[in-house]
């Protein structure tokens, strides 16, 4: 998946499953989608722990149009966080030296939220060996006019990328010849069938190795 300089973008989410971590193994830059609006029902504040159990960062209420980057903590939300990670035995469950660090994050200082979720991301990016630069799009100084796809070109024009890379869920958002008379080369990653869907117990499991090989043997294009 080398030749062209590739460009990945999504939200900034809170410890996504494996499949997510395949479009930073196949790109060459991962762009954090933080000047977007914030989905409430999404994954930027979650974390699935088992099926239909969900690890939820302690929020402040905000309007309804705010915009990730912008995204505060509650009152008390340490205490309010740490209850909830004791739910799901963390951090007690880390053992492995590896982990540590992202032990650490989760019961660390809150500061920006946008910060916390992005440090997550790395340290896990870090973990799997990961190499991909990461950076905003909040930092690109995008025209904030721009919407949808159009929005996604100009980040992928500003970073120099030749090629623009999305989970299989996004081929109802975008228009190949779009992309093609910007000249970039649009494609997709196969749907994700790996056997992580639950990124946290899995770091904590000491499945490392196998996580690795997970994301980098189902990282395949979609025809």
């Amino acid at each position: 998946m080398t030749g062209k300089r590739t460009i990945a973008v999504m939200q900034p989410y809170f410890f996504p499953y494996a499949g997510y971590f395949r479009l930073m193994a196949a790109s060459d830059i991962f762009v954090l989608f933080d000047d977007v609006q914030f989905p409430r029902r999404g994954r930027v504040h979650r974390c699935e722990m088992t099926a239909g159990h969900w690890l939820t960062l302690p929020l402040a209420p905000m309007p309804f149009d705010t915009l990730i980057k912008d995204l505060r903590w509650a009152d008390d939300a340490r205490t309010t966080l740490d209850k909830r990670l004791a739910v799901f035995d963390l951090p007690g469950r880390v053992t492995a030296p590896a982990m540590e660090p992202i032990g650490s994050h989760l019961t660390g200082s809150l500061d920006d939220v946008t910060d916390f979720l992005e440090e997550g991301l790395r340290l896990t990016a870090g973990a799997l060996e990961l190499k991909a630069d990461i950076v905003r799009s909040s930092s690109l100084g995008i025209d904030p006019g721009l919407r949808g796809q159009a929005r996604v070109i100009g980040i992928v024009q500003a970073l120099g990328g030749q090629r623009y890379i999305n989970a299989s869920g996004g081929r109802s958002l975008y228009a190949a010849d779009n992309f093609r008379q910007a000249g970039i080369d649009l494609r997709f990653l196969v749907p994700y069938a790996g056997r992580f869907p639950h990124i946290l117990p899995a770091l904590f499991g000491n499945d490392l190795a196998d996580l690795r090989d997970d994301i980098q043997n189902t990282c395949q294009w979609a025809p």
